[in-house]
This record gives C-alpha cells, structure tokens and sequence, in this order.
C-alpha cells in the first residue's frame, strides 16, 4: 500500500483581520491535512477541483512545495473557489465562499493506506455524489477517516445535513468532530453524547475536538481527554485540519493504518488513544501560535 489519499475541496483563502489587513494564501479543509501530512514526510494524493488560474496556480505550487502530489484532472476549466475568513478579536474565524465543486472523472492512485475526505466537499453537490462513491469504493481496501468540518452558511438545515453527514460516518473507521460542528448538527445532545452515538453507526474511534481545552476521544475500549499544549494562540485558522493531519500521522505510527490493520484500530487500548491524541495536539499548538493555516513540519515538532 502506498500513502494516503485526501479527496475535498482547494480553494484560496482570503483573511481579513482585525487591524484591516488582507492577506491570500491557499486553503480548503481538505487540502490543509494533505498539506499537513506532506509537511510531516507522509506519502499524501490529493485529488480536489483546482481552475486553471492564478489562485489554481498558487495552490497547486503551495502543495507541491509541502510535498503533496496533485492527482491527475484535478485542474479544470472552472474557476478556482474562494472562501473569504473574517477574524475577530480573539483569532476566531467566519466564512463566506465563492465555491465550484465537481470532481474530475480520473483514474485514481492505487491502494492508499488511507481514504480522508470532510467539509465541503462531501456535502455540497455534484461534487459530493464523487466523493460518497469514492469512499464507498475504498472502504474495502483502505482506513476511511472523516471530518465534517461544517459550514452552515453553504449546507442548508441541520436537520437534512445530519443524515447526510452520518452516512460518511458509518462508512468511517475514524471520525474527528468540533464541538462547534457538533452544537450546530445535533443543539440538544451534549457533545459527548453526539460522540457516543456516532462510535456505534461503525466507525472504531471518534475524536472530539474542544478547543483550548484540548481533545476527548471515544472507542470500544473507552474513553480518553488529552489537554491542548500550552500556546500563545495567533488565530486558530486549519488548526482541525492540522488536528486531523496529526491523528492520521499518529496512526500511521501506531501501525493502525490499512484494511489489514482494521481489527487491531477497532480494539485500539486507551494508551494508544492518548499518544495518538498528544501527538495531534503538538500539531495543532504549532499551527495556532502562527497565522493563517501553516502546519508544522516534523522538524518544526522537534523544536516546540
């Protein structure tokens, strides 16, 4: 088996902060683990819609720089999306998205370790139809991870997205959820609870992300609460995805990654949890104490 393979959306971010400035660099929930997993030495694919534009250009030379390989037909004639991040005081960001998504018919990369997918892209329509029939197709043959990674604003009502949503849930063998994401899909269930529900549709770990105060996570053996690293916080744009980039890392590490390793992922012990999840808050701390979505590479892990 040969790397992991990340299906979603690419798009230019555009940050506006709080003093006026505006800054661009490339983006999307997706991208943002590729880009994460490259910069931490992984095998990573990244199939995705990219236009052949100036903003397709600058997203296709920001992965090839982290060392995420663009798969073929990923670029097109449609214009390249945008998603503009408002930030506040506080570093907090809201969106709003200039977005084309139909994924390219094409040959995919053989036997990944891996399938991740998330966000826009497994939601928003025609691309998500691709995506579904993608990750169905893999599950026999690959781990599946998912992160809804919600974005009201372009999903319509959470009672319709919910169903939608868990349906990629049950084809998953790991799930990350925001408590965000989780207070908007399901308003009266605690988030935890929301956690516990989804471990039983199939997946073997679901992983609750709680902000500054760090990560819960869900298995057959139990559960486990790891706190986030202590870090000045510059804003907390990609700072899931990178969170999602150091699970699959840790994993990967773990040997828990594969069809073959399914049955050891699925009796996964509490340790194993909570190594994987404190490896997955060093990258997340790397990345909120810089701006923008700027994951950590490994040697950058070795100096925190």
């Amino acid at each position: 088996m040969s790397g992991i393979l990340v299906v979603g959306e690419a798009l230019v971010d555009v940050v506006r902060r709080p003093d006026g400035s505006i800054t661009e660099h490339p983006g999307g929930s997706p991208t943002n683990v590729a880009i994460g997993l490259g910069r931490l030495g992984r095998e990573v694919r990244l199939l995705t819609q990219l236009g052949d534009d100036a903003h397709g250009a600058l997203i296709a030379a920001h992965l090839k720089a982290s060392g995420v390989e663009l798969v073929d037909g990923s670029v097109t004639g449609t214009p390249t999306s945008t998603a503009t991040a408002v930030l506040d005081a506080d570093g907090s960001a809201t969106y709003a998205f200039d977005l084309h998504w139909a994924l390219p018919r094409t040959p995919l990369p053989p036997q990944p370790i891996a399938v991740h997918t998330g966000s826009i892209g497994a939601v928003v329509q025609p691309g998500a139809a691709t995506v579904e029939r993608i990750i169905h197709g893999a599950h026999g043959r690959a781990t599946i991870t998912y992160d809804p990674n919600l974005r009201p604003a372009l999903m319509g009502e959470p009672d319709l997205v919910r169903a939608h949503v868990e349906s990629f849930v049950a084809s998953a063998d790991v799930v990350k959820l925001s408590e965000e994401d989780a207070a908007w899909l399901a308003p009266h269930e605690r988030p935890m609870q929301l956690a516990e529900a989804w471990l039983q549709l199939g997946p073997s770990l679901v992983v609750l992300t709680c902000g500054a105060r760090g990560f819960k996570a869900v298995c057959a053996a139990g559960t486990v609460e790891v706190p986030a690293e202590p870090v000045q916080v510059v804003d907390t744009v990609g700072a899931g995805d990178s969170a999602m980039a150091g699970l699959l890392d840790g994993l990967w590490d773990a040997g828990l990654l594969g069809a073959e390793a399914r049955g050891a992922l699925r009796g996964v012990d509490l340790g194993t949890v909570q190594r994987v999840l404190e490896h997955a808050a060093r990258v997340a701390a790397v990345t909120v104490s810089r701006p923008g979505a700027d994951p950590p590479t490994r040697e950058d892990l070795l100096r925190s």
